[in-house]
């Protein structure tokens, strides 16, 4: 099957790294997959299987200096990326994110191929112009499938754009790591919570400051790190000093193997206000940490199974977040017992499990060939 996927740009973050994986899976399994980007990118974050196909068209979609330029430069990629798509001669075409997808059905208008167009954030989060929203709700019918990470997102597009699809989650890769025995550092003086995301504010680690700082005086052998970058960079530096939390809370930055991190770690903490799916969530239980998360909108309730592989507690509740990083921090058994159980989320969102999903939604969208058909009704 010749497949293209569609995608802004490859650089570090959820949907780009969920395209990256699949379409390292297919080109693996033997399909031609064909990867266009459309901002201008360099050497991609993820890395790409050799036989991949990458096609940067290196055009630039944010901010525009009126409305009648920003009309002209989306026509503009529309008809560059058409080219692109009619050259790649795909049998599908899989599109990622808000503006991504709706300028992908524009493109993709009238060629002989299934239509997907999938949706990584919570739609009610995102900060999307009213042009986008508008385009978005008039051309999502035309696909021929929309995919959301999780159910809460799939019954908002449901309520407002009669569309077809599906619910599939992110694949979880597994690290490959060694195994954990309380994760190998049972006896040392030194523990970590670590996060893990883009300094933004939809992360909210402002929260999890406030919390850690609430608690850090009972647990003085306890330190945070957080993994990541972004705007919020200063804020949070100087939040850290306010909470005279010098010394016990870190920004580390952004590393490309965050795995070593994660399995050095003692507990993770995932304090987003809102979420698509939750890939550093599950990034951390395969690695076998237990985990803490705001039960957001959305992923994390689908994710963590409460007081069987982590601990959910409301949403933005800084008050609860503390209560239980307090609670694990106090108890190396609780942590133990959560821990055991946290590497199931390879199995319950794996690679081959999300795999099957798309082969099915594939097998619902694309035309039998004629041996296909032969084989079927010898089956029956």
């Amino acid at each position: 099957m010749r497949m293209t996927l569609v995608i802004s740009s490859l650089e570090r973050g959820g949907a780009e790294r969920t395209a990256s994986v699949l379409a390292n899976a297919w080109a693996e399994q033997g399909h031609q997959v064909t990867l266009i980007t459309l901002a201008r990118d360099d050497a991609p974050a993820y890395q790409l299987h050799s036989a991949i196909n990458l096609r940067q068209l290196r055009l630039q979609i944010p901010g525009a200096r009126n409305i009648l330029h920003g009309i002209f430069r989306q026509l503009r990629i529309v008809r560059v990326l058409r080219s692109a798509l009619r050259q790649a001669r795909p049998d599908a075409i899989v599109s990622f994110m808000e503006t991504s997808n709706v300028l992908t059905l524009l493109a993709a208008r009238g060629l002989a191929a299934a239509m997907i167009v999938t949706e990584h954030t919570h739609p009610a989060y995102v900060r999307l112009g009213w042009q986008w929203r508008t385009l978005r709700r008039l051309s999502y019918h035309r696909a021929d499938a929309l995919v959301c990470m999780t159910g809460p997102a799939w019954s908002w597009f449901q309520q407002r754009i009669k569309v077809k699809g599906c619910i599939i989650p992110n694949p979880v890769i597994s690290p490959a790591l060694t195994a954990r025995n309380e994760n190998q550092n049972g006896d040392r003086a030194k523990r970590i919570a670590i996060a893990m995301g883009r300094l933004s504010r939809e992360k909210g680690f402002d929260l999890l400051l406030d919390a850690f700082s609430t608690i850090a005086g009972r647990h003085p052998d306890w330190s945070l790190k957080i993994l990541g970058e972004g705007p919020l960079r200063n804020e949070l530096e100087t939040q850290i000093r306010k909470l005279n939390l010098g010394g016990r809370a870190e920004l580390a930055g952004t590393v490309d193997d965050p795995f070593p991190l994660l399995d050095d770690a003692d507990l993770f903490v995932f304090s987003s206000r809102f979420e698509g799916f939750g890939n550093a969530l599950c990034e951390a239980m395969a690695c076998g940490l237990p985990a803490i998360s705001f039960d957001c909108p959305s992923g994390p309730g689908e994710i963590v199974r409460h007081e069987v592989d982590g601990l959910l507690v409301p949403a933005n509740d800084v008050t609860a977040l503390a209560a239980a990083m307090d609670r694990l921090m106090s108890n190396t058994q609780e942590r133990k017992r959560l821990a055991a159980r946290a590497p199931e989320v390879v199995t319950r969102f794996g690679l081959a499990s999300v795999l099957g999903l798309w082969d099915k939604l594939f097998a619902d969208l694309l035309p039998k060939t004629a041996e296909e058909e032969k084989t079927a009704l010898r089956e029956s």
